[in-house]
């Protein structure tokens, strides 16, 4: 833990993702935040509660390891490691994607109790590849293959 509390706040959060987590999205994230990553752009915080609702429908495990939390001002970038573990990803077996997550932070508005920090921009990084492609049965072969090729 830092002395950050909006920071720790939103990594708490994400060590405790599952299909129950959409009713949390309120206490980390903004009405109007902007979640993107490598497959999605989402906007608003009901169109990411639904994508968080479908996205962990079918995990069976997700875990996240925070290694360096950076800090200037409103924004903040955290290193991470996650664990996924989902029934017809990599035969159903744990697996590990390295990325880093670049947020921006704002106060909410004044008729909200406290005013506190929350997430109004939240952008991961990280190899959709190494998360999804890589695991599928025929096309993560490939994949794997032709990274192997490369000398990625």
């Amino acid at each position: 833990m830092s002395n950050d509390t909006a920071l720790d706040t939103f990594c708490a959060f994400f060590n405790k993702l599952d299909k129950t987590c959409t009713d949390k999205l309120y206490n980390v994230y903004t009405d109007d935040i902007v979640f993107q990553d490598p497959l999605h752009r989402i906007e608003g915080i009901e169109a990411l509660e639904g994508y968080f609702a479908a996205l962990y429908t079918h995990v069976e495990e997700c875990r996240f390891t925070f290694h360096h939390r950076q800090r200037l001002g409103d924004t903040a970038f955290v290193t991470w490691t996650m664990t996924l573990r989902h029934p017809r990803l990599a035969g159903g077996s744990s697996y590990a994607v390295h990325g880093c997550s670049q947020l921006t932070f704002a106060t909410t508005a004044a008729n909200d109790p406290g005013g506190q920090e929350k997430v109004k921009c939240h952008r991961d990084y990280f190899d959709a590849g190494e998360l999804l492609y890589e695991r599928l049965p025929v096309l993560g072969g490939v994949i794997r293959h032709l990274k192997r090729r490369a000398g990625t």
